[in-house]
């Protein structure tokens, strides 16, 4: 969209975190306002009415119609975690927050690099997104503390690390499935 640009393009303005999305790291997304991509957000197009607010968190109306509305149904990350995220990343600070969010990354990549048997991408991306930090690294730490031979079939790595992302989600009380449209 035209005259809509963002200095942070790893945390969106509606409290996506970009930077977990799997059409950003397909290099499909280049995340909110990055440049080419899709612009026609209509957050965005409201960010620009009122103002051009960092984050939909900064406005008066905040949370209005438009936001909630988004809710719905998760696109390729969910949705349920931005306000929260939002409320987060301002008690934390944002500076703080973004280095969360690129130790999210860093794990997600690793699960990506050595437990993905082509099918547990969608799960791996959910999981960074939905999971604190701290049940990220217990996961890792498990899947590292197997010490499993390079000569095991990279389908029995997936299964091993998505049981203990799963586990972790469990405990949480938390759902690693993204919610579909309706209808």
């Amino acid at each position: 969209m035209k005259g809509f640009t963002r200095t942070y393009t790893d945390f969106s303005l509606c409290g996506l975190a970009c930077l977990l999305c799997p059409m950003q790291m397909g290099g499909y997304c280049p995340g909110c306002g990055g440049g080419a991509g899709n612009q026609s957000c209509v957050i965005a197009r409201c960010s620009l009415e009122q103002g051009g607010f960092a984050f939909c968190s900064d406005c008066a109306a905040y949370p209005c119609a438009r936001y909630a509305e988004f809710d719905a149904a998760d696109s390729f990350v969910p949705h349920s975690r931005r306000a929260a995220d939002l409320a987060r990343a301002r008690e934390m600070g944002l500076d703080a927050w973004r280095a969360d969010l690129r130790e999210k990354r860093a794990i997600l990549d690793a699960l990506l690099a050595h437990y993905n048997d082509g099918r547990r991408k969608t799960l791996y991306c959910a999981a960074a997104y939905l999971l604190d930090t701290g049940a990220l690294r217990r996961v890792m730490d498990a899947l590292t503390a197997q010490d499993t031979p390079a000569d095991v079939p990279v389908k029995a790595k997936a299964q091993a690390a998505a049981t203990l992302l799963q586990a972790e989600a469990d405990r949480a009380g938390i759902s690693l499935k993204l919610n579909k449209k309706k209808g």
